[in-house]
């Protein structure tokens, strides 16, 4: 199989879907990899290092594109590169369809073969693709929330730790999840006093249990929220629903109570976001507005902007399954695999994924029964 490796042109994104090590893996299964030049710069890996791996180098994404069995991918396609997109063509990469009706319709029309990371699934409900730049984002989360509240910023100028005498930042994560979990370790070692909401009392029991000390859990339903969200200096949405829209958990009078200069950081966004008032999705360029007087901050590609750690970390996830596709052929690969098969969005012009399909009010076809 040909596999093509585009450079990622999403505003801010410095990842690249294979590395080196990745190119080696699949040349020596009797593959042939084409890397577009330069795609691997932000992530310190110079076209040399991808040549000496056995990759061919294309001067343009259109040549990667025009030859490629299989385009992987980091981030999902924009509207510049929808018509190199061919019939038939397997594409392997986050998608986030659900909030995303314009994307849809434009994979739907080029009839490809769209696997999405976000949703390929293990039988115990895990996330293999995603958890890598849940844990990645999840973290980055409370840095980008602690840079946020210094008044330079356009926050209250709390520390989230404080200091012998002074109170601790109130840190509130909506969701116990792989994000939540990692936001709410990265903040109790700050030193700030952090409260992580779930609507699973089994979950809350675990992270009660591993984090302890200045972690506490509580249910979630809309009064503990208000109440949570009225106190807080920072909010991290961490909620995630597999493949579907995220739930608004903070309402917009929600936020109109919080303090002049509190943040709010949505890893969830590019699902759609939990919160009311992120209405938009900003850049690394631009990422945040003010609203109510609360610091809004909603990146769709946080992990874009540690490129290298977030590269080794996904294509170690990802390597595996991407050379199952290339070995297998996408079908018999899906076939053989459950996980994969739960992965699938579109296929070839019907649209697979129940969670999309709800979202934007689309007819659907369970995957089983297109392949």
């Amino acid at each position: 199989m040909i596999i093509g490796v585009p450079k990622e042109i999403k505003q801010g994104e410095g990842r690249v879907s294979v590395t080196p090590a990745g190119v080696d893996s699949f040349v020596r299964a009797g593959h042939t990899v084409l890397i577009e030049t330069n795609a691997g710069i932000n992530s310190g890996f110079a076209d040399d290092e991808y040549a000496q791996a056995g990759a061919v180098i294309e001067p343009t994404a259109a040549d990667v594109f025009a030859k490629a069995d299989m385009i992987i991918k980091v981030k999902e396609p924009l509207e510049s590169e929808y018509a190199m997109l061919r019939e038939g063509q397997i594409v392997f990469t986050y998608f986030h369809l659900a909030p995303d009706p314009v994307q849809t319709k434009a994979l739907l029309e080029r009839k490809i073969i769209g696997i999405g990371y976000e949703t390929v699934q293990l039988d115990n409900g895990s996330l293999p693709l995603l958890s890598p730049m849940s844990e990645v984002a999840g973290r980055m989360s409370v840095q980008v929330g602690a840079a946020l509240l210094e008044k330079n910023n356009g926050g209250r100028g709390v520390l989230l730790g404080g200091v012998p005498g002074v109170p601790k930042a109130r840190v509130l994560i909506l969701g116990g999840g792989t994000v939540g979990l990692n936001a709410a370790r990265v903040a109790a070692g700050m030193g700030a006093q952090v409260t992580v909401v779930d609507i699973s009392g089994a979950r809350l029991a675990y992270i009660d249990d591993i984090l302890g000390n200045n972690v506490s859990t509580l249910m979630s339903n809309p009064y503990n929220i208000a109440a949570e969200v009225k106190e807080a200096d920072l909010v991290i949405g961490a909620v995630l629903v597999p493949g579907g829209r995220t739930p608004q958990l903070v309402t917009e009078e929600m936020v109109k109570t919080m303090k002049p200069g509190a943040a709010m950081v949505d890893v969830a966004i590019d699902q759609g976001g939990s919160i009311a008032t992120m209405d938009r999705i900003t850049t690394h360029d631009d990422p945040c507005f003010v609203r109510y007087g609360v610091v809004h901050y909603c990146v769709a590609n946080m992990p874009g902007a540690v490129p290298r750690t977030s590269t080794f970390a996904l294509a170690n996830a990802t390597l595996s399954y991407a050379l199952m596709i290339a070995n297998m052929g996408a079908e018999n690969a899906m076939r053989a695999n459950r996980a994969l098969m739960r992965g699938l969005n579109v296929y070839k012009g019907t649209l697979t994924f129940k969670g999309v399909a709800d979202a934007q009010g689309l007819p659907y076809t369970p995957a089983e029964e297109v392949l």
